[in-house]
């Protein structure tokens, strides 16, 4: 049998020198975390597995969540034949080579042939369809597993012979109890070894992966491994030990241009400073120096959203029109396109409100698990998204009164945050002004309601 395909072959038992999260992989529905929605005893996903009546189905979601594990478990626990494809390697002439087995096998004994596809998103329209007779012909269950929206990766005839099931990201809690389980296993996990994982490093590992298992482990992994060790030959990680093993490292112009950073430096806290006498002095400096144009130009357009943003939104126009002259015209030509943004950038009202609001949900979106968007914000441009009720609720804002319809934009979790606060600086002022209006609109449906 072809190398591009497992048949009917247990996987093999993890070896000592494998990456721990496939030593740790689960081997029964009593090892596996996560997914009790879909998994738990009397569940008809589980009942099926169970009954060994399993039809075709796609498993959708995240990486690390348990897809590929899941599918080795089923394995485990069928009676038929079962066939895992490398959706990177296999070709049309090996999935035919399959096909034609399983129909025969079928004809012959009436064993079915269980095909799993990891990655199924990954076959072309072709690949896809030469699984299609023999899944409409009951000689096979097919069995996909894809990070990818199947409504858009999978054919639409394949896909109305599955069924879609929907895994979740794993929780925090969820992550942790699978690190704790890889430490104290002292046969495929780290249980042998001597080492001390505190317990904020723990969580901090669970909520760095994002629900995502393969990630927790790996990360657990590394930080074991560059642990230093203690005099009594303890590898303890904590929370500073785990930020320096994921951290990413900052890429530098020149490590001894330090002028290079001063000048920069003195021209972007000039221009913050509305000065433009100094703004222009500190450009020259720069750019009679031989300093690179197209950087201090990139340095403007940072500045126009950073320093300006919505003060005076046209500030960014202007940067992005002095990039756009230095780079079509060059030096020394373009020097005074750079000084023109420079003093205009000077001159312009300041606010950083843009710049912090942005800051302060990338820190929402780091420090805690990515939240799922509210469904009904979600797109349905198919049934089965209709069916998982993706758009349900949405309301069209320019049907209602001023355009402003009251529902919310954010996860339930972040329900009520504020992230934009525009100060009462040129054109922030309006759109304050504007904010406020629409909050009114809001708070008087709802006391009329």
């Amino acid at each position: 049998m072809s190398s591009l395909f497992e048949d009917d072959q247990p996987p093999p038992a993890p070896r000592a020198n494998d990456p721990l999260p496939e030593r740790m992989r689960p081997r029964t529905f009593d090892e596996f975390v996560g997914q009790e929605e879909l998994l738990a005893p009397g569940k008809p996903l589980r009942e099926a597995i169970d009954r060994d009546l399993l039809q075709s189905i796609i498993l959708w979601g995240p990486p690390g969540t348990g897809k590929t594990t899941l599918a080795r478990i089923i394995a485990e626990r069928t009676k038929a034949r079962f066939v895992a494809f490398s959706a990177v390697l296999a070709g049309i002439k090996e999935i035919r080579e399959v096909m034609s087995e399983a129909e025969r096998m079928r004809r012959a004994t009436g064993r079915r042939t269980i095909v799993f596809i990891d990655e199924i998103h990954r076959f072309n329209k072709a690949q896809q369809d030469a699984f299609l007779p023999r899944v409409e012909a009951g000689d096979i269950v097919l069995i996909g597993a894809t990070t990818e929206n199947p409504s858009f990766e999978v054919n639409a005839a394949l896909l109305s012979r599955s069924k879609v099931f929907v895994l979740r990201g794993l929780t925090p809690e969820e992550v942790e109890s699978i690190l704790r389980r890889a430490i104290a296993d002292p046969e495929r996990g780290l249980g042998a070894q001597a080492i001390a994982v505190s317990d904020e490093a723990l969580r901090a590992m669970a909520m760095y992966a994002n629900g995502d298992a393969r990630s927790a482990l790996n990360l657990l992994e590394l930080s074991v491994s560059s642990a230093p060790v203690d005099a009594d030959g303890t590898r303890r990680i904590d929370v500073a030990h785990l930020e320096q093993s994921i951290q990413r490292r900052a890429l530098l112009y020149d490590k001894s241009g330090e002028e290079h950073y001063n000048l920069i430096s003195a021209l972007h806290k000039s221009m913050r400073n509305s000065d433009p006498d100094a703004s222009v002095y500190w450009l020259a400096r720069m750019v009679e120096a031989g300093e690179d144009p197209l950087y201090i130009a990139r340095r403007l357009v940072r500045f126009a959203s950073e320093d300006i943003g919505n003060a005076d939104p046209q500030a960014l126009t202007v940067a992005v029109a002095a990039k756009d002259a230095v780079h079509f015209i060059g030096m020394p030509e373009g020097n005074t396109a750079l000084a023109q943004a420079t003093i205009y950038l000077a001159t312009a009202p300041k606010s950083n409100a843009v710049y912090e609001a942005y800051n302060h949900a990338a820190a929402d979106a780091h420090g805690d698990v990515a939240q799922p968007v509210p469904l009904h914000l979600r797109n349905a441009p198919t049934r089965l998204m209709k069916d998982l009720e993706y758009g349900k609720g949405y309301q069209y804002a320019h049907n209602e009164q001023d355009a402003i319809a009251d529902m919310s934009c954010l996860p339930e979790a972040l329900e009520g945050r504020r992230y934009y606060e525009p100060k009462e600086r040129g054109f922030e002022k309006e759109i304050k002004r504007r904010l406020d209006g629409w909050a009114e609109i809001k708070r008087k449906r709802r006391t009329n309601a």
